[in-house]
């Protein structure tokens, strides 16, 4: 599998049946393809049902084979890593799929790849902030979810390879967007005044938990108004738990609907009370004032890289091409925030 490719050749199909017999002590594994998943512009995401003749796992599972594209972004982790997260996340009990199989030998379909079991539902946000009234409950179980992530903690075994931001997180991650940047940290005047203020108003050093660092409407997925699955674990790394809560609340994740900031979907104060159940700590408010500026920046450089993925012919594709043209939306969404904040007097 590649970047331009939709599903598996007759050689690597029979390769991959072959190794998960052995992985699933079964006499045999059959893998039947039912196409290319919607989104995953950094992943890319196959449909499969695995029928499973024998061993621990017999019968008939509804997948998701996950594997890298052709080219990436900076923050995103190997899939193999991706897998070890999502294996944390499920064992700290929160709703996310099983991961079932890592393969971590490229050779075998052509980037390490692991299989977990398949969710039902939608994920598109645009669909999911539709909804006529605010979705209350749904917003309290995303906050509950959260905080279990959050009780995943560094020294969790099978994490090791997740490095420990230096010297803050607030300070590790403006050091990352300047650094993801590149020329346009000094030429692009709202980067600019956006780094600046993110390095002048990092807030100290606090708890480090397991963050999703994605975690946002559009990377869950509803069935029936009910959360069924947290998905697209690729940035997971330690860092501050506003972080989370400022992405999800982030102006740029609403998909419209800024009359409900938790989301796109309703209040803030559900958001925050379902995760105040569950994560055993309060919620900052000036804390998430600041990683929503961070999320701005930082959704302003991944638009950049994933331009320059389509720009530099590594892999032409429209809906890259299309994210690096949000670039000014998303500095406006900065410059809107900071004015608010400013106007609150807390910050520089």
């Amino acid at each position: 599998m590649s970047g331009g490719d939709t599903g598996l050749t007759a050689e690597r199909k029979a390769a991959l049946e072959s190794w998960l017999a052995g992985q699933a002590g079964a006499k045999s594994v059959t893998v039947t393809e039912e196409g290319r998943l919607s989104g995953g512009a950094i992943s890319l995401n196959l449909a499969v049902t695995l029928d499973i003749d024998g061993g621990r796992l017999d019968g008939s599972h509804a997948c998701v084979l996950r594997t890298g594209s052709a080219s990436g972004v900076s923050a995103s982790l190997g899939k193999v890593q991706e897998a070890a997260v999502l294996g944390a996340v499920f064992a700290a009990g929160a709703t996310v799929p099983e991961p079932l199989f890592v393969g971590s030998d490229p050779a075998m379909l052509g980037a390490p790849f692991y299989i977990m079991r398949r969710a039902a539902g939608i994920a598109a946000g645009f669909r999911i902030v539709k909804s006529e009234e605010p979705q209350r409950d749904l917003a309290r179980e995303l906050g509950r979810q959260l905080g279990l992530i959050h009780r995943v903690r560094p020294g969790t075994a099978g994490l090791e390879f997740l490095a420990l931001p230096e010297p803050t997180a607030a300070l590790q991650a403006a050091h990352d967007f300047r650094r993801w940047a590149g020329r346009y940290a000094v030429t692009d005047p709202v980067l600019t005044y956006g780094l600046r203020w993110l390095e002048r108003n990092a807030p100290p050093v606090g708890d480090l938990v397991l963050c999703h660092r994605d975690y946002r409407t559009g990377n869950y997925m509803v069935k029936g108004g009910q959360l069924s699955a947290i998905i697209d674990w690729e940035f997971a790394g330690w860092s501050d738990p506003m972080e989370d809560l400022g992405w999800f609340c982030a102006a740029c994740w609403r998909f419209g609907r800024n009359d409900r900031e938790a989301g796109g979907i309703a209040d803030r104060a559900d958001f925050y009370a379902g995760y105040e159940e569950t994560a055993g700590r309060r919620v900052d408010p000036h804390a998430v004032a600041y990683w929503e500026a961070a999320a701005c920046m930082r959704w302003a450089v991944i638009a950049i890289q994933q331009a320059n993925r389509h720009i530099s012919g590594t892999e032409p594709s429209l809906e890259l091409a299309l994210t690096g043209r949000m670039l000014p939306e998303i500095e406006m969404d900065l410059l809107l925030h900071l004015d608010a904040v400013a106007a609150r007097g807390v910050f520089l």
